[in-house]
């Protein structure tokens, strides 16, 4: 990997991480965790913005406390709610197809993303029923999807649309690199 795709990859990462760190109050608090994996993504294309959410799984599985509440670690991982940080890999994957076959337009930029959080959604969500009915009592996905999924579609519909916007913004002013 080129120095300069490292460096980026890696300064995503942390930006990752300190999306995760940054809780906005609300009724149901949200971090901006996903802002941050959507600019990877948009910013620094499909391969490298991918390479940047696996680093920054990978930095939080080793140990260092890089998931929101400054969690770490394979507990997290493998807890009631790590099924959304395995998501955040398996949106970038998705993001990555669909933008090498379709292109980098903003509708398909922005469908990319929609379909990769909805991809989120539905990997932590089926984790969390999983995790959560073995460890306490057994729970219902739609019980699931009103703790886990509904208070975050609003916000997160906001930072896709955020992500979209500086995406072409910042593009239109520095030449990064696209895959």
């Amino acid at each position: 990997m080129p120095i300069k795709k490292l460096i980026l990859s890696s300064l995503f990462a942390a930006l990752i991480a300190a999306g995760a760190w940054i809780s906005v109050p609300a009724a149901v608090p949200f971090t901006l965790q996903t802002l941050m994996v959507f600019l990877a993504l948009g910013l620094l294309g499909g391969k490298y913005g991918t390479a940047s959410v696996a680093v920054y799984i990978a930095l939080g599985a080793v140990g260092l406390p890089v998931f929101s509440g400054f969690r770490s670690g394979i507990g997290a991982l493998l807890g009631s709610t790590g099924g959304y940080i395995v998501g955040f890999f398996g949106a970038a994957l998705l993001y990555w197809l669909i933008t090498h076959f379709f292109g980098r337009k903003i509708y398909v930029i922005s469908i990319a993303m929609a379909a990769g959080m909805l991809l989120c959604y539905t990997i932590g969500t089926a984790w969390f029923t999983v995790v959560y009915s073995a460890s306490a009592e057994p729970v219902s996905v739609f019980t699931v999807l009103s703790w886990c999924v509904f208070p975050f579609i609003v916000p997160d519909a906001l930072k896709i649309a955020l992500a979209v916007f500086l995406t072409k913004k910042i593009q239109k002013h520095v030449k990064l690199f696209k895959d």
